[in-house]
């Protein structure tokens, strides 16, 4: 297996990994460029079927309503040491797939950040909800992706395919939440890592 260079995963759920993205393109702009850019996020039942035939167990644990209720309180805590304006989204029918996967189809058009940028505003600036295949086509409008790719891709069979591709990824790099950095052996998990994490790729580097 080829050797894999630096790397972070992101998902469009997580208010840390928003934070994380903020602060990567704020203070670190040059390692943002560096590394590779992984999403993360719960597959559905498909999904999650063809990956137990190749015996792939993702490590997913329920919420409990204490961790949901500190969490509440600790990301309004962080986006106001940050200077963020945030909201908190409604999530009537949480499908990830709806927009990780487009994220995975813009990227294939070169249109990746772009997508991140937008889908991070439409969740946590205007709480929209990224689980309507309707807000998807409403960003590649805003970014000049054809919108009908964006709003069906968790329905093409050849996104869903790189879908299952990434989800391995994260498997094999034995991720359990974001936002999560890797540089050689060394994992970082957190917002708060970030710093550690560009300290010890330039270390490396250097």
């Amino acid at each position: 297996m080829a050797r894999r260079g630096p790397r972070w995963y992101f998902s469009f759920r997580s208010p840390y990994s928003w934070m994380a993205y903020r602060d990567l393109l704020e203070h670190y702009p040059d390692v943002a460029d560096g590394i590779e850019w992984l999403p993360f996020w719960e597959p559905d039942q498909p999904a999650l079927d063809e990956l137990e035939r190749g015996n792939v167990r993702l490590p997913y644990v329920p919420m409990s309503k204490e961790k949901h209720l500190y969490i509440l309180q600790d990301v309004r805590r962080l986006a106001r040491a940050r200077g963020l304006e945030m909201v908190w989204p409604v999530d009537p029918a949480p499908r990830w797939e709806v927009s990780h996967l487009a994220y995975l189809a813009a990227e294939a058009l070169g249109a990746g950040r772009e997508f991140i940028a937008a889908a991070y505003r439409a969740r946590w600036e205007l709480g929209e909800d990224i689980s309507d295949p309707l807000t998807m086509a409403r960003i590649g409008r805003d970014i000049g992706v054809d919108p009908g790719v964006l709003k069906r891709a968790h329905e093409d069979p050849a996104v869903r395919q790189k879908g299952l591709e990434a989800l391995n990824s994260l498997h094999r790099d034995g991720v359990f939440g974001v936002p999560f950095f890797i540089v050689g052996f060394d994992k970082f998990w957190g917002v708060d890592r970030l710093p550690a994490f560009t300290e010890h790729l330039k270390a490396r580097a250097a």
